[in-house]
């Protein structure tokens, strides 16, 4: 694939293993993975976030791995998206390997202030939801993914 920057150059892209990265995890994870995408891509869009949607489906990948309630039910999307927010906060400034190629993607940290901020917004919601306060946390969560979504 070619690349304009610094110059010019080549890039080796491999999308079937791109795609084979994203499609393990979702069977392992019973369709979370695409949902965890899907709803850090609206965030992304909603809130103006200036990140790569590749670092987006990178980190949701590495990120359903390693949490223990990935294979669950819908019911844990509140904490699944707190606990997602959390670990890509951790992450800033950090790279991954892109899969089928030797060549890392930088997660750079232009997106740090809207990632803290929708994790505390997350936490809030959250806790409004464990207070059974519904209007509070709904209103919470449409700060991060934007009114035009039922939660």
């Amino acid at each position: 694939m070619p690349n304009t920057h610094d110059g010019g150059s080549w890039r080796r892209v491999d999308h079937n293993a791109e795609i084979s990265f994203v499609a393990d995890s979702d069977v392992r994870t019973f369709g979370n993975t695409r949902n965890l995408i899907r709803m850090m891509k609206i965030w992304q869009s909603e809130c103006s976030v200036p990140i790569k949607s590749l670092v987006l489906e990178l980190r949701c990948v590495e990120f359903l791995r390693t949490w223990e309630h990935a294979p669950r039910s819908t019911a844990y999307y509140d904490w699944m998206v707190r606990d997602f927010f959390a670990e890509l906060i951790k992450k800033v400034n950090h790279s991954r390997e892109i899969p089928g190629t030797d060549e890392k993607k930088q997660y750079g940290d232009a997106w740090l202030s809207k990632a803290n901020s929708a994790h505390s917004r997350a936490v809030i919601a959250c806790q409004y939801e464990a207070e059974d306060r519904r209007t509070d946390a709904a209103l919470e969560w449409r700060k991060i993914f934007g009114g035009q979504y039922e939660f």
